[in-house]
């Protein structure tokens, strides 16, 4: 195992930073659900994160302060029957909330106007669409 985990090239979170809890998963499963700890829950506290910088964890409180508890990202798996892969689908999932939530933001769109052509296909379309309904009704539309 890895001394953390690989969020990009330059962030990598400590092991000792990430809290793992294992609970029963729900759903179908006959006897082995009812045994198994094979649900994941992965969680982070970004907050107190000695692995951030500040526009980093301004960042990550901006665009997913909604996923936030307390300061803390939790994320969960149970897709798998196994333990060990819901361990490692919670840490790529927690991996790409947190690899997006600290890039750069999206550039803003440039306004365009429709082209000539947009335009005359729009209004075209309209016309035949408009001719379809008006031979369905039978009025001549005169």
């Amino acid at each position: 195992m890895t001394t953390g985990l690989q969020v990009t090239a330059s962030l990598v979170i400590p092991r000792a930073e990430l809290g793992v809890r294992f609970s029963r998963s729900s759903g179908p499963g006959g006897q082995g659900v009812n045994t198994a700890d094979s649900r994941v829950e992965l969680s982070w506290d970004v907050m107190s994160s000695a692995v951030l910088t500040e526009l980093q964890r301004t960042r990550m409180v901006e665009r997913l302060g909604s996923r936030l508890v307390s300061g803390t990202l939790t994320v969960t798996a149970s897709e798998h029957r196994e333990q060990l892969r819901n361990r490692a689908a919670a840490e790529r999932r927690l991996a790409a909330l947190v690899a997006d939530g600290i890039g750069p933001p999206a550039r803003q769109r440039r306004p365009t106007r429709p082209t000539r052509g947009s335009k005359e296909r729009r209004l075209a379309a309209k016309s035949r669409r408009s001719a379809t309904k008006r031979l369905r009704s039978g009025h001549d539309g005169d």
